[in-house]
């Protein structure tokens, strides 16, 4: 199975890398403590190739939210160097439910594959990887380029992020894409 996109124009969407998922108080326990340094490479290789890159922010509803609008959780990370290509606002988790239309913008601009990565991992990033599989596009699902935080089951127990990480990769995997890695991604 290919680990890399195999057409020359792949899309790298940077899913929801703003600066109110600092806030360990509200989101609490995340993983994957390399995922910036992760992302900022994928952003750094999609430059200097001169391939599209799609950031896209969470806009969030509720007014308590640090990426609510109003608030300055809502900011991208500064590490999203460059102007994209493409910037969508959503408010949903699917960044295909957003604003531009990324669905109508990638069949404009004829691309068939799509590089994921950002915030966070088993939200956003799982959603948009299961959507774009959905509509057709081959997806590679950069795993260590994603980081999520600790959940409460149902039940009341604590999911750690890494098991959650896991489940997502596993969900994800021959289904709606292909999981693989920065280094992958980065090769020449």
């Amino acid at each position: 199975m290919e680990q890399t996109p195999t057409t020359a124009r792949p899309a790298l969407l940077v899913i929801d890398v703003q600066q109110g998922f600092d806030d360990a108080e509200y989101w609490g326990q995340r993983n994957n403590p390399d995922c910036e340094t992760h992302i900022a490479a994928l952003i750094q290789t999609w430059q200097a190739k001169d391939l599209p890159v799609v950031f896209v922010r969470h806009d969030s509803s509720d007014p308590e939210s640090p990426l609510h609008p109003s608030s300055p959780g809502n900011a991208l990370r500064p590490i999203l160097s460059g102007e994209p290509q493409l910037l969508v606002t959503k408010s949903v988790n699917s960044s295909f439910h957003g604003s531009p239309d990324l669905h109508a913008w990638l069949q404009q601009e004829n691309i068939s594959e799509l590089v994921i990565c950002g915030v966070t991992t088993n939200h956003c990033c799982e959603t948009t990887a299961r959507v774009g599989g959905n509509l057709g596009y081959e997806v590679y699902f950069a795993l260590d380029a994603t980081h999520t935080f600790d959940r409460t089951s149902p039940a009341g127990a604590v999911i750690a992020a890494d098991t959650l990480r896991e489940v997502t990769a596993t969900n994800l995997h021959g289904e709606f894409a292909t999981v693989t890695t920065t280094a992958a991604l980065t090769s020449d």
